[in-house]
């Protein structure tokens, strides 16, 4: 297992090399500069969008703009946010959230687009649906020469889409904040057991589709935001001495590295330390990675534009506002300094030194919401990377692996599962990327009558 282990490590830092470095974060900035910033003097717009203003029923699609996002949303804001962000200050300090936020503004950019075309660019599957997607766009947009970049993304994202991370550290809070205070044996047996359960919740509920998967995570993700949200505020009030201490480290560690744990990249810890923020930055919003793109391409709606506003949204929740609510708890209660906690421990010591006897068992309820509604929109992600590849009729038989993956992730070590779920996210990057440069100027053109049409 160890030399598994290490073999999954060493292709998850080969794959996150200096070509994708450039490729997710260079092609987010060229983005950024090539719209001239036009999506983000719409932010207003896009929540009106949000709110259901322009919602038409007749328009082609399965859900609402509301309910895309919170599908998107609910496979973002999830354990990347609680586990990630620990892991990420684990190995680089505060500086890491730095690079974080960094990846999250060119994320916006880069989800504007690869959502408008989602829409723009919809495909049928073999059933005759109305389908979107990185897949999709790539074939409908470019042409059929280049299904094989298709197939490329739609094969990652069957590794991609599998919970495991997700149910690897809702395990872990398990155990930790439930099992372990209370005395009751953790290791092997007890994960399984948590595995067997949660198989059970989401094989319920993903056999119902997309229609109920959307209407499940549209009722969870504003309410476990919310209660999250809340729950950070009185951490931060307890510690209010602190806050602006160590909300300066964020800026100062960044360029200094002072606390970075990790290898260095080309010789420098900078390096390292800016790969590290832009790589949990990339798992947490999963800007430029394509999966939301399959969640935005079903949304009832004529206008590209409009989706890729919504789109736009998630990072902004999802990492400049809740990782960052999880990188100052970690960082005012102190708890980033020690040595013998990980991943959502990690969140959890911060929770408990902060709200005693019930701080521990808030971050569960959150985690319980995270995890669980995660675990809904990822199996719709790699049932339509499996209907691409096999044909509708037959996407059925990727949920038989992904209930069974679920047993492997409450099971499994975190090194591992990160590895793995980093890996494969960074191969489906390259082609999300690729066509959405070379897409960009039909996007920026609709952007441009689409706009001049709001304006009158």
């Amino acid at each position: 297992m160890s030399q598994i282990d290490q073999f999954i490590a060493d292709f998850a830092s080969a794959v996150w090399g200096i070509p994708l470095v450039i490729l997710l974060i260079g092609g987010g900035i060229y983005l950024l500069i090539y719209s001239r910033f036009l999506p983000f003097r719409y932010l207003g717009h896009s929540v009106e969008v949000l709110r259901g203003k322009y919602n038409n029923p007749n328009d082609p699609g399965e859900i609402n703009h509301f309910q895309a996002l919170s599908t998107a949303l609910s496979s973002t804001v999830g354990m990347g946010n609680i586990a990630g962000v620990a892991v990420a200050i684990a190995l680089g300090g505060p500086g890491a959230i730095f690079w974080l936020w960094v990846s999250a503004v060119v994320g916006m950019a880069t989800k504007f687009f690869t959502n408008s075309l989602a829409v723009m660019y919809r495909g049928k599957d073999s059933e005759g649906k109305i389908q979107g997607g990185v897949m999709y766009f790539i074939v409908e947009g470019l042409g059929k020469k280049w299904k094989p970049l298709a197939v490329f993304f739609a094969v990652a994202g069957l590794v991609g889409a599998l919970p495991v991370f997700n149910v690897n550290q809702l395990t872990q809070a398990i155990n930790y904040i439930l099992l372990e205070p209370n005395n009751i044996e953790t290791g092997f047996t007890s994960s399984l057991i948590i595995g067997i359960i949660l198989t059970l919740i989401t094989t319920v509920v993903i056999i119902g589709g997309l229609d109920r998967i959307s209407k499940t995570v549209s009722k969870l993700v504003p309410a476990m935001v919310a209660l999250y949200f809340v729950s950070v505020l009185i951490i931060l009030f307890v510690n209010y001495d602190v806050v602006f201490h160590y909300f300066g480290m964020i800026f100062t560690d960044a360029f200094a590295a002072n606390n970075y744990k990790g290898d260095p990249l080309l010789g420098g810890v900078l390096g390292g330390l800016i790969l590290l923020g832009i790589r949990r930055g990339a798992f947490s919003n999963e800007a430029g990675i394509g999966t939301a793109t399959m969640a935005h391409g079903a949304s009832k709606t004529s206008e590209p534009i409009r989706e890729g506003l919504i789109a736009m949204l998630g990072p902004a929740i999802d990492t400049l506002v809740v990782c960052t609510l999880t990188a100052m708890a970690i960082l005012v209660t102190d708890v980033w300094q020690t040595e013998d906690v990980n991943g959502v421990s990690l969140t959890a010591a911060a929770f408990d030194q902060a709200i005693p006897y019930v701080g521990n068992y808030l971050l569960l309820i959150c985690i319980l919401a995270f995890s669980i509604s995660s675990l809904f929109s990822y199996s719709y992600y790699g049932t339509k990377c499996l209907s691409f590849l096999l044909g509708a009729e037959n996407k059925k038989y990727y949920n038989y692996v992904y209930i069974l993956s679920i047993i492997v992730g409450a099971t499994t070590s975190l090194s591992f599962i990160l590895n793995l779920i980093d890996g494969f996210f960074a191969l489906m990057a390259i082609p999300t990327m690729i066509s959405t440069l070379i897409l960009a100027p039909r996007v920026m053109k609709a952007a441009r009558i689409y706009f001049a049409k709001y304006k009158s």
